[in-house]
């Protein structure tokens, strides 16, 4: 399982590191709308909505309040104002804040034969297009926001794996057995670690400077713990349906909302940390 994993990841990286360096800002936010749309398409199957039909009219309203933040955000020039963008991922930061409360009441929401289904449609829906947004006003910067938005994302990457490998060869204390018997205190610390390492490493590549680095950690160090609550929050989602994967598009790693929990929660963060600290 481990060789599936990385050759899959050695396969997806480039083509996703080279989408957020290359690609202009309106190709790279219509890329990243298939992307999330394809992870809020298994959440919704997680929220036990399994109509075929019903789905994709959750799906349709999602992309039709996306297309119109970037309507109504259109400058006269064929420009974007990224207030409305800003906006959505504050309320996304709101939104995780409370997700967090979430996960310390197991069982809110898991009757799904009551109103606990409304409950997770619109967190989805407060999960991905507040990430999204975030995505598009880290990318949109005059100010490196390309690389900026690969640090955002890769610092990710290397928390999974920095948190992965410690959890496996040190881990002893769970951090939340119940919903995620796998992950370890100890894996924590190592994911924060590792985050942090990248993102400073990498800052100065986006033009962050020596006096900045400080900031970068702190805001690293935030968002890293921000992708925790959104992994263990699709795990809770997972375990109210008794599932062990939001799907299986990819090899070795699930579905795509396996792959993005933790990057949907980071972003938010990320991009206010970054206008806040101004590097």
């Amino acid at each position: 399982m481990t060789k599936t994993r990385v050759l899959a990841a050695l396969v997806l990286a480039p083509i996703a590191i080279a989408a957020m360096v290359w690609l202009p800002t309106p190709w790279l936010l219509a890329a990243a709308a298939v992307l999330f749309l394809a992870g809020l398409w298994e959440w919704f199957r997680l929220s036990d909505v399994e109509d075929t039909l019903a789905r994709s009219v959750l799906l349709v309203a999602n992309l039709a309040l996306m297309v119109a933040i970037v309507w109504a955000s259109r400058l006269p020039g064929g420009g974007l104002s990224y207030v409305l963008f800003k906006l959505s991922a504050m309320i996304g930061i709101i939104w995780w804040l409370l997700a967090g409360l979430w996960l310390s009441r197991y069982r809110f929401a898991s009757d799904h034969d009551t109103h606990a289904r409304i409950f997770k449609l619109a967190a989805g829906t407060l999960a991905i297009v507040p990430a999204w947004c975030a995505a598009a006003w880290i990318h949109g910067d005059s100010n490196h926001g390309h690389p900026w938005l690969f640090i955002a994302v890769a610092l990710v990457w290397s928390a999974d794996t920095g948190a992965y490998f410690v959890g496996r060869h040190f881990g002893k204390h769970k951090l939340s057995p119940r919903i995620s018997p796998n992950k370890t205190v100890e894996g924590l610390v190592g994911g924060l670690v590792a985050g942090v390492a990248v993102a400073v490493a990498f800052a100065p590549l986006a033009g962050a400077t020596t006096a900045q680095l400080p900031a970068v950690a702190l805001v690293a160090l935030v968002a890293v713990a921000f992708s925790v609550v959104g992994d263990l929050f699709e795990s809770l989602l997972k375990r109210h349906v008794g599932a062990k994967d939001s799907g299986d598009l990819i090899p070795g790693h699930g579905g795509v909302l396996d792959r993005i929990d933790g990057v949907i929660a980071a972003l938010p963060v990320f991009a206010l940390g970054k206008a806040w600290f101004g590097f």
